[in-house]
């Protein structure tokens, strides 16, 4: 994909992030945009999972925080079973109280990728999660989208320009100028 394709625009109307101006986004069988921005609200917050190139991370809450926040917005109780088996998964198990700037950029990368994952989406977008990693963090980045592709039965929507992380996948569509190529 090139820059200005509309990549990010495509992926923030999967997300429920920008309304169309035509057509349909139906995800569950559902047209989300015929939701009221309430409803369109809560599907963003239990639906889908959004990993950014830059990690967004809140830089005054720790991994542990950052990754549940999802769950506090939604006033749900955080598993912490499951905090647990998803912090070990992450690899982060002796960083749950660091603060992303005591983080390597891996570190800060997974836990965005805990963040988009606590909630159990529907569908997970990024938008290119390894932009900003050396190739033996994009490889762990990658075998963790792939994980909770196989293992979490998760949809993973992901942009990137690196061809060899796009052979990974089960269907590549390429986008040039806003049209599928």
């Amino acid at each position: 994909m090139h820059h200005g394709s509309g990549k990010s625009t495509l992926l923030h109307l999967i997300g429920g992030v920008d309304r169309p101006t035509s057509g349909k986004v139906f995800i569950d069988g559902k047209d989300i945009y015929k939701f009221n921005d309430d409803e369109l609200a809560i599907f963003r917050r239990r639906q889908v999972g959004l990993i950014y190139q830059f990690y967004n991370l809140i830089p005054i809450l720790n991994v542990e925080e950052n990754i549940t926040l999802p769950l506090k917005l939604d006033n749900k109780k955080v598993d912490s079973a499951k905090l647990d088996e998803l912090i070990k998964l992450l690899g982060l198990e002796n960083r749950r109280k660091y603060l992303p700037h005591e983080l390597s950029g891996g570190q800060q990368q997974r836990t965005s990728i805990g963040r988009a994952m606590i909630t159990n989406p529907t569908i997970i977008l990024a938008d290119e999660p390894t932009g900003n990693l050396d190739s033996k963090s994009s490889d762990e980045i990658v075998k963790l989208l792939q994980k909770s592709n196989q293992d979490y039965k998760q949809t993973i929507i992901m942009i990137t320009h690196n061809m060899e992380i796009a052979k990974i996948a089960d269907r590549i569509i390429r986008l040039e100028d806003g049209k599928i190529v």
